[in-house]
């Protein structure tokens, strides 16, 4: 599940209250951290503009204290001209968000049906 770091800086951004920066450091370190749980693909749109937009403004680093990578603006600043273009993927990203995140009932239903089964076999 995408933290809510993310989410905190996607819906400040698309409110006018956060910066393209942030969004692009939140998005990045939230996609390449991904872990197959469909949110990758949520984000994906994000990605493609941030690339769009300029190529390397996002830099991958190692981390001196163990496995891992830190997400860091290149040299340049996001380029104003594609903000509305971040904007309205950051909007559908939400979107995304809200409709994948899964109802805490439903997962409990879901636990104790496997618990059911694990004693009816």
């Amino acid at each position: 599940m995408v933290s809510s770091a993310i989410r905190k800086e996607l819906e400040e951004y698309a409110a006018g209250r956060g910066s393209a920066e942030r969004v692009v450091i939140a998005a990045a370190a939230a996609y390449y951290r991904g872990s197959g749980d469909g949110n990758r693909d949520v984000l994906e749109p994000l990605i493609q503009v941030i690339d769009r937009a300029s190529p390397g403004i996002v830099e991958l680093g190692s981390v001196g204290t163990g496995a891992g990578f830190e997400v860091r603006l290149g040299e340049r600043p996001f380029p104003a001209t594609y903000e509305h273009d971040l904007r309205r993927a950051a909007t559908e990203a939400l979107a995304g968000l809200a409709a994948a995140r899964p109802s805490s009932e439903g997962l409990l239903r879901r636990m104790l049906g496997a618990i059911q089964q694990l004693f009816s076999a």
